[in-house]
């Protein structure tokens, strides 16, 4: 047939070769590689994207994207979309960008295609300025693709730094990472595991006995919930993966879009101006007696909502989300129940880095505390306290959002200096009433400012206990530090959330500066 004589294609017949197109790029139930998927208890790339983002709001990015290997095996089997999918869509009504690794894909691996996708939707998140959620399922860089795999990921690993402090980043692990790819998960602001399912480690197992001789299985190497207890590599660790994605929403609620904005704000129910009645009950008035700070926490907040971070790790210390009057919030607080709520590396790690995540995001600080000092020992010298622990005392420092602060029993030494005190830049410094602020416990300082007196006395015994219950008296409360001005006031427990409250209303045009730097030097 002449081409002049050759039929003019359709509308029909272009839009039918689009779908089928398209239709390569997406697997079937009844696919054996989306069974095995399922056997392993994984969904599919897709499918997570379902439960990700509200219905049908997603918009994918790339579908007819192929990669460009010419290895053996890959030339004629060139899927549209490769191994991820990318695109952005809304949670909760707001926009937010994500990338979903594609196991049934080439075992998910990174091509340099697939990495090139990534790349788009990551510089898309920080033009627009909306959260990134990278859904990971990857075996790690395609070995046929040679250096231009390894190239991607240090693209990618670009963007999360430039990303850091802008855009919140989240990263969900809902399969195996291993190598360099664990490290854009590190960089990112909050990791999700799964249990029983998720694996992330520089190496695997067989290798750690070839260096080592150590025999180890996945799951206690890098399963979620050593990284989410041990390690800390892992914020949260959760079971099922629609569980675990159901879970990103409910922190994405509490974060805003960008570092320009601030969080989104709730209508709770729950009345600014509730006492909370009993709330000191929770507290015992005996300093040695433990208590778990949570409760404290559930009672100040709006309807007792709180979504804890590191919830299994540094368990000394804990820090997570809550509303107080509809805003968003971050708390900080000591945790008695564990070391005696006292910081050790890991707790000063632990919210270090979340006070610093609230202030890129514009996130008011709560901070309950507690504490007795920094954990002493050889393991902690050794391991470096001196500089981990000032890297919270960084943090408050450095940030300039909102901080408020209730001491609610005991602020000893160079902990009570590094919990958001007044020299830090606190903005709103207040104590309950049996609250003890001192360089150190009582019967420390007794024996070391009165030794003498005590070795001669008649009575040892019976003169340092008149000299300790002197020194209480006179320094074991707030009203010192009241009157110094180091807290602004001392007040009913029962007020607590309400001071809380209206001092947050206070602060909320707070406009505070930092010397011009290109940026501080964190103790790292």
């Amino acid at each position: 047939m002449a081409p002049a004589d050759r039929p003019t294609p359709s509308h029909a017949d272009y839009l039918a070769e689009l779908n089928a197109r398209k239709a390569k790029g997406i697997r079937s139930d009844d696919d054996p590689a989306v069974q095995r998927q399922h056997d392993r208890g994984k969904m599919t790339a897709r499918e997570r994207i379902d439960v990700l983002f509200d219905k049908g709001s997603f918009i994918e990015t790339d579908a007819l994207v192929t990669h460009r290997m010419t290895a053996p095996g890959f030339e004629e089997n060139r899927p549209p979309g490769d191994s991820v999918v990318t695109g952005y869509g809304t949670v909760d009504g707001r926009t937010v960008f994500a990338y979903s690794q594609d196991f049934t894909v080439f075992g998910g691996t990174v091509s340099e295609a697939a990495a090139e996708k990534i790349v788009k939707v990551q510089d898309l998140s920080l033009k627009v300025g909306a959260p990134i959620v990278a859904l990971n399922d990857s075996g790690g860089a395609r070995v046929q693709a040679g250096i231009s795999g390894l190239k991607g990921y240090g693209d990618i690993f670009l963007r999360n730094v430039l990303a850091s402090g802008v855009v919140p980043q989240i990263a969900v692990m809902l399969g195996p990472t291993a190598g360099g790819a664990v490290y854009s998960p590190a960089i990112m602001d909050f990791t999700y595991m799964v249990e029983g399912v998720s694996f992330m480690g520089i190496t695997g197992p067989d290798i750690v006995k070839t260096v080592t001789g150590e025999e180890i299985s996945m799951e206690e190497l890098g399963g979620a919930r050593t990284h989410a207890s041990v390690s800390g590599v892992a914020h949260f660790s959760v079971k099922g993966g629609e569980q675990t994605l159901n879970e990103v929403r409910s922190l994405l609620a509490f974060l805003p879009s960008n570092n320009m904005e601030d969080p989104p704000w709730v209508d709770t129910g729950d009345d600014p101006n509730r006492r909370c009645e009993g709330i000191e009950d929770l507290v015992p008035a005996d300093g040695m007696q433990p208590y778990p700070v949570r409760r404290v926490i559930e009672k100040i907040v709006d309807n007792g909502d709180f979504l804890e971070i590191h919830a299994l790790w540094a368990q000394n210390i804990v820090v997570g989300f809550g509303r107080m009057a509809g805003r968003a919030i971050g708390i900080v607080g000591n945790n008695p129940e564990s070391l005696a709520g006292s910081l050790d590396i890991d707790a000063s790690r632990k919210a270090a880095r979340f006070v610093r995540f609230c202030d890129c995001f514009n996130i008011p600080l709560v901070t309950l505390v507690d504490v007795t000092g920094y954990l002493p020992g050889t393991q902690q010298e050794h391991g470096a306290i001196i500089t981990h622990g000032a890297k919270l005392l960084y943090a408050y420092a450095e940030a300039t959002v909102p901080k408020i602060v209730v001491i609610l029993r005991k602020a000893y030494g160079g902990a009570y200096v590094a919990m958001s005190s007044k020299s830090l830049r606190a903005d709103v410094n207040l104590a309950w009433p049996g609250s003890e602020i001192a360089v150190m416990g009582s019967a420390g300082a007794i024996d070391l400012i009165y030794r003498r007196r005590i070795a001669e006395a008649d009575d040892p015994e019976a003169e340092r206990q008149r000299l300790l219950q002197e020194y209480e008296g006179e320094f074991y409360n707030p009203y010192q530090a009241a009157s110094l001005g180091f807290v602004d006031d001392v007040i009913d427990p029962a007020d607590t959330r309400r001071v809380i409250v209206r001092s947050l209303e206070m602060l909320q045009d707070k406009a505070d500066t930092t010397p011009p730097k290109k940026h501080g030097n964190v103790p790292l």
